[in-house]
Parts: structure tokens; sequence; C-alpha cells
């Protein structure tokens, strides 16, 4: 089972196809809320350099944006 971790924020329209594809495809995901979470915020500026979400960490590696293709393949699924 791959650890996945989601950053989003309320109104990111990409945030919620990322979720809805992992909902879709029965991966478990923590998600962290960065507009209201401050600690995980600078979890994800500290990592990724930058203020855009989605940030998708699968296992170690990050994906800034939902790149659909690269998460499929790093879970293993179709998409």
């Amino acid at each position: 089972m791959k650890n996945v971790s989601i950053y989003t924020t309320n109104t990111c329209h990409f945030c919620h196809m990322a979720k809805d594809f992992f909902q879709e495809k029965g991966i478990e995901f923590k998600e962290f809320n960065v507009s209201n979470d401050m600690t995980k915020r600078k979890e994800m500026i500290d990592m990724t350099g930058q203020m855009g979400v989605p940030v998708i960490k699968i296992d170690d590696e990050v994906i800034i944006g939902f790149n659909k293709p690269r998460v499929a393949e790093l879970l293993g699924v179709e998409m």
C-alpha cells in the first residue's frame, strides 16, 4: 500500500479532481488543507519551494499539480 498525501485548498479545482480520482480508484489518502493549516502550508513550501496546489506526495515522490498519468503510474492503476 502506498503512502499518499495531498496538500489542497478549498477552491482548487485540480485538488478536487485529484481527490475524486483517488476515491474512484479506492486509494486511501491523507488530505492537508493548507488554507487553514499553517504547519502543513510551511511543510509544503519547504518541500516544493512554492505555494501552488495540489501537491501530491506518493511515498517519497512529490508531484506538483495533478499530473494524472504520473499519479496513475506511481499508484499502479489505470487512468
